[in-house]
């Protein structure tokens, strides 16, 4: 039997690589596609998900409108120099028009989905944590049909956002905190540290790009942000940060991990957003799954073969 996930997304150039990563997997069964505010604001997020599943073809997948905003404080940073003004590298009007929006707030419809099941669901989360978080507190009767939280987020060495912290947990520290530490569901996180060893190359996207209009799409769309990763890097290639999660979701097991207490800060100073790992042997604090090494050059065969199949 497929997995049953929920993709929690804001799209995102690598959020549309990782979603089409996840339509293109059989042995995973995507419920629902929800959206938060994250790299651009959430009604562009919501639209780039509705376009990304119309040029799959998926029309039969709802996609819900979340959290436009952080739990706590406004949300001081956005990407439009990796993502584009519209989310997708400057390509959305490329796409087909969005499939119609599920009418839901998108805690409603993760909730549903839950509500549904008759096996464990995955919740996979590539944007701030944000829906994730209120899901966990506004529904605690569900939380044991949640399998596991599979989020690409955190870093343990340096950052991608205002020095130490990753994107998507700066975005939401306080979102990040509630989800990372409670001891009812399990949590992979998927960090920057094995994300920034994980560099699809020229040669990658080229061959992305030969495999189909669908693809070509999907590697324009790479564009932009290929030309921001050289910028700051000096490397010509792109970090396949939210594939990754989604291939472990797929395929559990791929990304070795080492159980950590993960402690997020929420105060306002220069440290805002960093992930911290207790690594005393007396730590204490419930366990995050943390993924810190892959056979890299498997991954981004595997990721490759399986977006090669969108055509």
């Amino acid at each position: 039997m497929p997995t049953p996930l929920i993709i929690d997304t804001d799209p995102g150039v690598d959020d549309a690589v990782a979603l089409v990563l996840a339509l293109q997997s059989p042995e995973v069964d995507v419920r629902a596609v929800t959206v938060p505010f994250g790299n651009v604001g959430v009604e562009k997020t919501f639209a780039n998900a509705r376009r990304v599943l119309a040029l799959a073809g998926r029309t039969d997948i709802p996609v819900a409108a979340g959290a436009a905003r952080p739990l706590v404080h406004l949300q001081e940073e956005w990407a439009p120099e990796w993502h584009g003004a519209d989310g997708l590298g400057g390509r959305a009007a490329e796409f087909p028009e969005p499939i119609a929006a599920d009418p839901r707030f998108a805690v409603a419809l993760m909730a549903d989905v839950l509500r549904e099941a008759t096996e464990p669901v995955t919740i996979v989360s590539i944007g701030p944590l944000t829906n994730s978080a209120l899901l966990l507190g506004a529904h605690p009767d569900l939380v044991p049909k949640i399998g596991r939280i599979v989020a690409m987020a955190g870093s343990l060495g340096a950052g991608n956002t205002r020095g130490v912290a990753e994107f998507n947990v700066y975005a939401d520290p306080e979102a990040a905190h509630r989800v990372l530490n409670q001891a009812d569901v399990p949590v992979t996180m998927v960090p920057l540290d094995i994300t920034m060893r994980c560099l699809a190359d020229g040669a990658w996207i080229s061959e992305l790009t030969a495999g189909g209009p669908r693809c070509a799409a999907l590697a324009g769309v790479i564009a932009l942000y290929r030309l921001a990763f050289n910028e700051r890097y000096g490397i010509d290639a792109v970090a396949l940060h939210d594939a990754l999660a989604v291939l472990e979701a797929i395929l559990p097991g791929t990304l070795r991990t080492t159980a950590l207490p993960i402690r997020v800060a929420c105060d306002l100073g220069p440290a805002r957003g960093a992930t911290v790992a207790d690594r005393r042997p007396e730590a204490q604090g419930p366990p995050v799954h943390v993924a810190l090494d892959a056979d890299t050059d498997a991954v981004l065969a595997e990721v490759l073969h399986r977006l090669l199949s969108f055509g």
